[in-house]
């Protein structure tokens, strides 16, 4: 095989490998049926009570933003309403969900259960 063919048959090789692997990989942005699916599942967590085994626990970042969150009284939202955010875990939040860290917990958790 000549030195052209080898190199065609590398470029062609390449271009599948591109074209099929970049449809595999996970979108970073959760969509509006993630955020309002993870939301209704953080109020549901948060009414049944923090005493449930199966409720995720707020950690020190959720108790942080929830306290930014208390203070800034919802001035920091997404342009469809939710938390705004950079992180896609709890990006899209309830803004009032998210002035209390166990709906933040849950949240995230759910979350991350989706993909992000």
């Amino acid at each position: 095989m000549d030195f052209l063919a080898r190199r065609r048959q590398a470029m062609l090789f390449a271009a599948v490998i591109v074209f099929t692997t970049s449809s595999v990989g996970y979108s970073q942005v959760p969509k509006a049926e993630h955020i309002a699916a993870c939301n209704a599942e953080a109020q549901r967590a948060v009414s049944a009570g923090t005493t449930s085994s199966d409720s995720p626990l707020p950690n020190a970042k959720d108790r942080h933003r929830a306290a930014e969150a208390r203070s800034t009284k919802g001035t920091d939202q997404a342009p469809g309403g939710g938390a705004k955010s950079d992180d896609p875990q709890i990006a899209g939040m309830d803004t009032d969900g998210a002035r209390d860290p166990a709906y933040q917990a849950a949240y995230r958790t759910c979350m991350r259960k989706a993909g992000f």
